[in-house]
């Protein structure tokens, strides 16, 4: 497990995975308590390990791609934290419904940005440095690259995430944090925002 950033009321963990499954990422926040984005495979070991670092409380899902072990981990103490229409498909009970009215703190926010999955969704941290936990919602497509808008063949809706990643022109946040991730090699920020758009002008441009 790698510490990524160190911010005054947050330290942010990268845990597994990035490289052919879903990057997981553990987040330690002053008032939340432990949150973990994606799920890894449980196990005692890492849920000790997670735990000494910070109270597990939640587990954040910005799409069914990072789903292992859910009920596991949600029987450890993590309240899953999800898009109702990712719930139906992973078929598990969600503890917190979301909407776009949902905070699960006063800086700690929610963007539903559907289209790659029904019910995809990014975690946003709203206080200075700011940060987004995008998901696959973007994704890097090469090691040093920002991370941009890259069409799959399953997406639910190309139209959608085109859409979607208009309103990402007025958001705000230093760092960003995706699915595809390699320690050392990809880059998260700071200046994350500005860099982002300019690889979503890119995908705009060309469609």
């Amino acid at each position: 497990m790698q510490k990524l950033c160190s911010f005054f009321d947050r330290d942010i963990y990268h845990v597994e995975g990035g490289q052919g499954s879903p990057a997981v990422y553990f987040m330690a926040d002053r008032d939340a308590g432990g949150i973990l984005i994606n799920a890894p495979r449980f196990r005692p070991g890492l849920q000790a390990e997670l735990s000494g670092i910070a109270p597990l409380q939640v587990l954040f899902l910005p799409s069914r791609f990072g789903a292992q072990d859910v009920a596991q981990w949600q029987s450890a103490g993590c309240k899953l934290v999800a898009q109702p229409a990712e719930g139906k498909v992973l078929g598990v009970p969600i503890d917190v419904p979301l909407d776009s009215k949902l905070r699960l703190t006063r800086t700690i926010d929610f963007l539903p940005m559907s289209g790659r999955t029904a019910g995809s969704c990014a975690m946003r941290l709203r206080n200075k440095p700011g940060a987004i936990f995008f998901g696959p919602i973007l994704e890097s497509e090469t090691a040093g690259q920002w991370p941009t808008l890259v069409p799959h063949a399953d997406d639910i809706s190309w139209e959608t995430r085109l859409f979607g990643s208009l309103g990402l022109q007025d958001v705000s946040y230093a760092y960003a944090f995706t699915d595809t991730f390699i320690p050392d090699q990809t880059p998260i920020g700071p200046g994350a925002d500005a860099a982002i758009q300019i690889q979503l002008r890119a995908v705009l441009d060309a469609d």
